[in-house]
């Protein structure tokens, strides 16, 4: 096992930007900005589609997605929008990551 990494001034800068950061979107935005399907947006989020259907229901049957799902949202239109601007490097190391957690 590797000794974990320490932390610089830098890390922990980043650290407290990201941790105070309000970066959110809520499903109706999202869906409004981007032809989605509630699907693509539960896939998104990592929640069910139903629970996805429930944030755009109104009344009793109405659900309300957590700070997480609005990051996840945000993050994913973010992404979206600034795709091409990525490096490469960048792409090609997300991608890995990914590969490695599959």
């Amino acid at each position: 096992m590797s000794k974990p990494r320490s932390l610089g001034a830098r890390e922990i800068r980043l650290i407290n930007l990201y941790s105070n950061w309000e970066f959110s979107m809520t499903p109706q935005e999202f869906y409004a900005k981007w032809a989605v399907s509630y699907e693509q947006i539960a896939q998104i989020c990592q929640r069910s589609d139903s629970t996805v259907r429930g944030w755009f229901q109104q009344g009793k049957l109405q659900r309300y997605p957590q700070f997480n799902d609005l990051r996840h949202l945000a993050l994913m239109d973010f992404l979206l929008e600034h795709f091409e601007e990525i490096p490469d490097q960048v792409v090609q190391i997300l991608l890995a990551v990914m590969h490695m957690k599959n």
